[in-house]
């Protein structure tokens, strides 16, 4: 039950997040710091909570996660950029890649159950840094939603319905066997490198800055000191 909060959680920053384009100009390098923090909680909730809790056996279903995640975002060119950069050039526009993101959110759902059920404070970390990357998620399909012409209407039921399917993902994860725990996390945690180090930061560097390296670094170091402080 826990675990399906965690993701309600998760489906309200993507949703919250998707609606301020409605109200607010995106300042650019407001963006930036947005997509460098989140690239760095991801890649602490990698390298500080999620491998450690994985069997060395599970090392191959990190590259699947990986690879799988690679290939779905290469046919539909999703997730996060600045608003001054979501050109037809770099992303598709339209509603192919508002799906593509609404089966990362089914992942992304089923991980943080998952990484509940194996360790509670793993899958705090998890929905930790799902939140954090759900806000450019969301600014994200707003953004290529109204660039595409559509409605407000139909744009607020894009949101509402990747928001749900966060927590329908955590509610799937009880059909998994506890067997294939680890199998899962390992191939969530393969998609959380992808999206982190081939997606988010290319993205929030993609001028150099040195307050977006800071947000990288404090995005990391936050989720080691919640690690700390909780163990400690």
């Amino acid at each position: 039950m826990i675990s399906i909060i965690l993701a309600f959680f998760a489906g309200l920053a993507d949703l919250l997040s998707g609606l301020i384009p409605f109200h607010y100009k995106i300042d650019e390098s407001y963006t930036r710091y947005i997509i460098g923090f989140a690239a760095g909680t991801m890649l602490g909730a990698v390298f500080f909570e999620m491998l450690p809790e994985l069997r060395p056996t599970d090392s191959i279903y990190i590259g699947v996660g990986f690879f799988v995640f690679y290939l779905l975002e290469r046919l539909t060119m999703i997730h996060s950029c600045g608003e001054y950069e979501c050109t037809s050039e770099v992303h598709r526009i339209g509603w192919l890649p508002v799906l593509g993101m609404a089966s990362d959110n089914i992942i992304d759902g089923v991980g943080i159950a998952i990484a509940y059920i194996i360790n509670p404070l793993t899958g705090i970390i998890v929905a930790l840094s799902v939140i954090v990357h759900e806000i450019p998620q969301g600014l994200t399909t707003t953004i290529l939603l109204k660039r595409s012409g559509q409605g407000k209407i139909a744009i607020l039921f894009a949101l509402v319905a990747e928001s749900i399917l966060y927590p329908v993902g955590a509610s799937l994860s009880f059909l998994v066997p506890n067997a294939l725990n680890t199998v899962i996390l390992a191939i969530v945690t393969g998609d959380f490198l992808y999206i982190s180090a081939s997606d988010l930061l290319p993205d929030a560097h993609k001028k150099f800055n040195i307050k977006v390296i800071f947000a990288v670094i404090i995005g990391a170091i936050s989720i080691f000191a919640l690690e700390f402080f909780v163990k400690g």
